[in-house]
């Protein structure tokens, strides 16, 4: 009897495979071409890109084959969105604050000053309401947006000289994109827009004065360390960096059932790959960023106060004039303040008694 059991599972498990192989074979061949926002040289950022197209030809039997193109290649790191919502490619790996100029309200789906963190971003997106806030606004758009990646909390960036008050941050060129730069150009720094590939030329020549990147590891890959010699922490304006797939709409809607959940499967990997990847990375970068003589400073107590009043004064500036914008501000607000009262009760405390206790 249990020979016969054992026999007679196994068949049903090889029939069920030889199923979904024969569903994979039936399922038609598709061909899309992707373009990302990040240099090739990140491994971390277009490593994702990478892992995610990879992903979906392996879960179908490469029936579907994305092919991934750098900036530049095809349309501009920073051209994705409108790049994906007029069908110029079919997909787009990017970070939605690179397009706060067109409505504030895409800094909601990256990274907003003062925001969350990774894990509570993320769970904003999945538990709250952002995902269906997001929606409909890419859909506006012609886009379909799927959460794909985490840096975490990011340094505050590199500059040639010290800042230690508001008033040092007067006339400073820093490159900073979205709402960030908003708040900078508020304490009376000069944001400047400036694409990843372009920005060490530019820091190089002093065209710029300050730079904030990401982390550790890609920022020593890009060799920041070798034209600015201070290192500030912590980049209050992105708490917990999100990046995106953008899809064209239209391609999503023609896209089999079968294929669409493989791909958010595919990105819902490509999360946590990210953030594995620059949790693992960061520790020993920095480390040998400071042996290489990289002064890690913090940001006063007075300019991170300020920024934070900034930050807040904006927000309720654009409210006023800015419906869409109010009405995710308003959901991510009250689900952020919640978010911050737990994290007080057990993890910052643990967080901050491991600190004291490893050297």
């Amino acid at each position: 009897m249990q020979r016969r059991s054992i026999l007679l599972s196994s068949g049903v498990a090889a029939a069920t495979l030889m199923a979904a192989h024969t569903s994979a074979q039936a399922q038609p061949a598709i061909r899309w071409r992707m373009t990302s926002s990040f240099p090739k040289t990140l491994d971390t950022l277009f490593g994702t890109s990478e892992f995610v197209c990879r992903r979906v030809s392996e879960m179908t039997d490469e029936k579907f084959q994305i092919q991934l193109f750098a900036p530049g290649e095809l349309v501009a790191g920073n051209a994705v969105l409108d790049a994906v919502g007029k069908g110029v490619v079919d997909a787009g790996h990017t970070a939605s604050n690179y397009y706060t100029g067109k409505d504030p309200s895409f800094a909601f789906d990256s990274v907003v000053p003062f925001g969350m963190n990774s894990r509570q971003q993320s769970a904003w997106m999945i538990m709250g309401d952002g995902k269906k806030l997001m929606r409909n606004l890419f859909k506006e758009q012609n886009i379909y947006n799927v959460p794909c990646g985490n840096i975490g909390t990011q340094m505050g960036g590199w500059f040639r000289k010290e800042i230690k008050t508001v008033a040092d941050l007067k006339g400073l060129k820093i490159r900073l994109p979205g709402l960030g730069g908003d708040v900078m150009a508020k304490l009376g720094a000069l944001p400047q827009q400036i694409p990843g590939s372009d920005i060490y030329p530019a820091l190089e020549r002093g065209t710029i004065d300050a730079v904030e990147w990401i982390g550790p590891y890609d920022d020593e890959k890009l060799g920041f360390n070798q034209v600015a010699k201070y290192y500030y922490t912590p980049s209050w304006w992105e708490g917990g960096g999100q990046c995106s797939m953008y899809v064209n709409l239209d391609k999503w809607n023609e896209l089999p059932k079968e294929y669409r959940a493989v791909f958010e499967a595919a990105c819902a990997e490509g999360q946590a790959y990210m953030q594995a990847m620059y949790d693992t990375l960061n520790p020993p970068a920095l480390r040998r960023l400071i042996a290489k003589g990289t002064q890690v400073r913090p940001f006063s107590n007075e300019i991170m106060t300020s920024a934070y009043a900034a930050a807040e004064s904006i927000y309720e500036e654009i409210s006023a004039k800015n419906p869409r914008f109010k009405e995710i501000y308003d959901n991510w607000k009250a689900f952020r303040n919640s978010q911050i009262q737990w994290l007080g009760v057990a993890e910052r405390r643990f967080d901050n008694m491991m600190a004291t206790v490893i050297r």
